[in-house]
């Protein structure tokens, strides 16, 4: 690296990955369940590598340093609020938001009870309720009853602390899809979905001494902001619009998650 070009912010050097792809996203079966949710062609997932050793209490600068690094402004995809199409950030990143997620999850024995609390019943089947309205999202299941409704009678099934944990977030991105979202009638898309991603995107390891396995990556959800206010992932809040970075401090990778709502591919 020639003298005078080191990063200002913390030393991190990024570098894009193209050819490291996700196939939870792109197997014909997902693909076809993406379309379902409205989702699909919205949803996407990238990779870049990066050269310093990362600790989690850098996220601040070290997201910093990723939305000023040029390798990562020209590659970076997000969907544009104006014409739909996917764009990069054409704009000065001045301030960020990293969010730490838990992410400590290592088997969908986790979901189990949904099964044991008659939210979801022994075949498979999600079990249905009276239709009621949690804007933007109709809930016509107890699956979405449990995840919207904080005053709903299984709302305490999963604890605070679960519903931070990223293997229930992408599970409840997935169940809410986006605004033309065709709910399934089955649990199972849902899970099995929610798994591949999530193997997909988080690291583990086995720990070299007690033989366990480890999750070694670190979960931040990321917004950041230009001079005129919120620019990524986009410049509309939304519950279902999202960007989560997943931290691989051992490979030196960042996956970056992205979603933003709105109607997804027909057929």
């Amino acid at each position: 690296m020639a003298a005078g070009e080191s990063n200002y912010l913390g030393g991190f050097y990024f570098r894009f990955l193209p050819q490291r792809t996700f196939s939870s996203l792109s197997t014909r079966e997902i693909t076809s369940r993406l379309r379902q949710w409205s989702m699909l062609g919205r949803i996407q997932a990238q990779a870049f590598s990066f050269d310093q050793t990362f600790q989690p209490y850098q996220k601040d600068d070290f997201v910093m340093a990723f939305f000023k690094d040029p390798n990562v402004i020209p590659n970076l995809q997000l969907l544009s609020d104006s014409s739909g199409q996917w764009t990069t950030l054409g704009t000065e990143v001045k301030k960020i938001e990293a969010i730490n997620v838990p992410c400590t999850q290592l088997s969908m024995s986790f979901f189990q009870r949904l099964y044991s609390e008659n939210i979801v019943r022994e075949s498979g089947h999600i079990v249905k309720c009276l239709d009621s309205f949690c804007d933007p999202f109709l809930i016509s299941d107890k699956l979405r009853k449990v995840l919207l409704m904080e005053d709903s009678e299984k709302y305490e099934v999963f604890s605070l602390l679960e519903r931070e944990e990223f293997l229930f977030r992408l599970f409840k991105h997935l169940c809410l899809g986006g605004s033309l979202c065709q709910y399934e009638d089955m649990i199972k898309p849902y899970l099995e979905t929610a798994k591949l991603i999530y193997k997909d995107l988080v690291s583990v390891r086995k720990h070299p001494r007690t033989k366990e396995i480890q999750i070694t990556s670190s979960v931040f959800k990321v917004k950041a902001y230009d001079s005129a206010g919120l620019c990524y992932p986009s410049a509309k809040e939304h519950e279902q619009t999202f960007s989560y970075f997943v931290v691989d401090p051992i490979k030196r990778h960042v996956n970056v998650l992205y979603h933003c709502y709105g109607v997804g591919e027909m057929a």
